[in-house]
């Protein structure tokens, strides 16, 4: 029987040829070779566009050692998961695609101010350096301020654009380079500081290309991206309500993976899983009314688990974005987000809007957040309408201005066994969130009341079931450790039901009280204001709380060479508490949208397992993130 099986895996097992019929196609592309040749592995394209124009579903492009200078744009997908299109760099091999051109001829003008002129041939049809960063909930700072896509690169890094040339002739600031550009008909010059250099002695680069992988077309589905590096993009602002091109995309489609990537330096994005690109794009659209709006569009235009979404993005590093590290409006839907590195992510803070963060997803609904390590972000996940289903489990988060945000959204949302230690753990505007065996080390930030008419679906689907207000409540706080500044007060009072049971406060935390009050309040109109009289006030309600509050934990992360560990003092005492096993029977419906706790499959959820993949103790679990194996002081190693 054992032979009989190895035998049907040797004959289905490999990307379903023997059960379809395709012949399996790998191409060769590499810096020696020519678009001439046939791509096989002695004669290899040159180009990855040469690769692309060639494959078919189920072929492999194998790209070898070298840096590739070009936009690829994938001209067709794959026709399945088993029969996908596979762009990988060689095993072993150091794949570089860039988005940038060196630049030559700099010429010393004042101080350490260099001057070059670049032919505008160099740019072909687009020029970063004329393109103006603009979009829906996009603010220049100040609000005349000109922002472009381009930037220029000292050895891979960038500088940041000056608002005006004097600012560029001043003497530089070392921690802030700055360059300045004037585009002409023939001719784009740049103006730029390099420190105590000769910028001819050293790789100076500008973009050229505005994204570095996106089909130029939706519904190209079933690619995987794997292995390489991808860095200097001159992407635009991404907003929910437009087109999003990242420096790597995927349009309007279904089924990618994305993986093992290093991504970086796009101007605004990194990865986008988002909208297609239509008339309304940017137009009277930055309002609620004008989402509602986008989101009947993109149903009529194939939101739907069939069609849409289904991605996979993971082990990625994605860093140096302006904007988001990864965004996503509703073709995020039903996917997977896991293990990536995502930092650096708005940190030089050039201009601002609402769209920052190092996971901005619209309509994530089903989709799985797990196992990232976020840091020195702005919003580390930032979940904004329609995140129906997801889950957010198991992310380490910490440097960030703030580590989660959920906006307008009725739930069901499980947020599971998450470590977080920025200054600011939560920032809601939203119900239906169940909390359960995170680490808190931050404050939150409740908003009482928005009256903005937000959509909820049916059961693991898109389609649209109701548009409801925001009043603040129905959140279930369930066996978390609250530490450091973790402060819960402002759920003490809420227009749903908030339910505290089996949590553990310590030295520095604040728990709910009845005495507090919350009065802020999102956006608001007139309708609203009279639909908010209609709600009431009610407590909180504390189960089982342990408040060892002369208890220091004193969560504290270290580095040592690649991994991250977390110090954590803990206390075997916690174990006395009785608390229960959190499962979908035991977590309360939400109340909007009247909906279960449970997986995108439907199955129950059973939270068995801690944030290391450990049993959890079934009939008394302990609090927060891990199982307590020892008392007192543990060195965990969280990454």
């Amino acid at each position: 029987m054992k032979y009989k099986y190895l035998i049907v895996l040797l004959l289905f097992g490999l990307n379903g040829t023997a059960q379809t019929g395709i012949q399996v196609k790998e191409y060769h592309v590499a810096q020696s070779g020519n678009d001439a040749n046939n791509g096989n592995n002695t004669k290899p394209f040159k180009t990855i566009m040469a690769a692309a124009q060639k494959a078919m579903p189920g072929d492999i492009i194998t790209i070898h050692e070298g840096i590739y200078r070009e936009q690829i744009t994938p001209p067709r997908g794959g026709s399945s998961n088993q029969e996908r299109i596979v762009y990988r760099a060689a095993s072993g091999e150091k794949v570089i695609i860039k988005g940038s051109e060196i630049v030559k001829g700099w010429k010393l003008i004042a101080n350490d101010t260099w001057e070059v002129k670049v032919s505008n041939r160099i740019f072909g049809k687009f020029n970063p350096f004329r393109d103006q960063i603009k979009g829906d909930w996009f603010w220049p700072t100040p609000k005349e301020r000109k922002y472009h896509t381009g930037a220029v690169y000292l050895n891979g890094h960038w500088l940041m654009e000056a608002a005006e040339k004097q600012e560029v002739l001043k003497v530089v600031d070392d921690k802030n380079p700055l360059w300045w550009t004037k585009v002409d008909s023939l001719t784009t010059t740049i103006w730029a500081q390099f420190k105590d250099i000769d910028p001819n002695q050293e790789t100076i680069e500008v973009n050229v290309r505005q994204t570095l992988f996106y089909p130029d077309k939706p519904f190209v589905n079933y690619i995987t991206v794997s292995g390489l590096i991808m860095e200097h993009a001159a992407t635009n602002w991404a907003p929910p309500t437009a087109e999003q091109i990242g420096l790597i995309g995927t349009h309007w489609s279904k089924g990618w993976i994305i993986e093992n990537n290093d991504i970086r330096y796009s101007k605004c994005v990194g990865i986008t899983l988002g909208k297609y690109g239509d008339e309304y794009d940017n137009n009277m659209t930055e309002s609620a009314e004008g989402y509602v709006g986008t989101i009947k569009r993109a149903l009529n235009f194939g939101w739907n688990k069939s069609t849409i979404g289904e991605h996979v993005v993971r082990n990625n590093t994605i860093a140096h974005c302006e904007q988001a590290g990864i965004v996503g409006s509703m073709g995020c839907s039903f996917s997977r987000i896991e293990n990536n590195v995502i930092h650096d992510i708005h940190i030089k803070r050039l201009f601002t809007g609402a769209e920052m963060a190092g996971i901005k997803f619209h309509g994530a609904v089903d989709t799985k957040i797990s196992g990232n390590r976020i840091y020195r972000t702005d919003k580390a996940i930032w979940l904004d309408w329609m995140a129906q289903g997801a889950q957010v489990a198991g992310n380490l988060m910490y440097e960030n201005d703030l580590d989660v945000f959920l906006e307008v959204t009725h739930g069901p949302m499980l947020l599971a066994n998450n470590i977080m230690l920025s200054n600011k753990s939560l920032l809601m505007n939203a119900q239906g969130a169940a909390f359960v065996h995170n680490l808190f080390a931050g404050g939150m930030d409740v908003i009482n009341y928005d009256s903005r008419l937000t959509p909820y679906q049916k059961p693991h689907v898109t389609d649209l079931e109701a548009l409801e207000d925001n009043p603040g409540g129905d959140v279930q706080f369930l066996n978390n450790l609250f530490v450091q500044g973790a402060d819960v007060s402002q759920y003490s009072k809420a227009f749903l039901p908030v339910l505290l049971n089996g949590n553990v406060y310590t030295k520095g935390s604040v728990l709910v009280t009845p005495d507090s009050k919350n009065e802020k309040l999102g956006e608001m109109n007139t309708e609203g204001k009279n639909k908010m009289k209609g709600y009431k006030i009610r407590n909180a309600v504390e189960k089982n709380a342990l408040m060892d509050t002369s208890f220091v934990v004193g969560a504290k992360l270290s580095k040592v060479e690649n991994q991250i560990f977390l110090e954590l003092t803990l206390n075997d005492k916690w174990l006395n508490q009785k608390r229960n096993m959190v499962t979908s029977q035991n977590l309360n419906k939400t109340v909007i949208s009247n909906l279960p706790f449970e997986n995108p499959d439907g199955t129950h959820i059973r939270m068995d397992l801690d944030y290391l993949g450990m049993k959890r103790n079934r009939a008394n679990p302990a609090p927060g993130p891990f199982e307590i194996k020892k008392n007192g002081k543990s060195l965990i190693k969280v990454w």
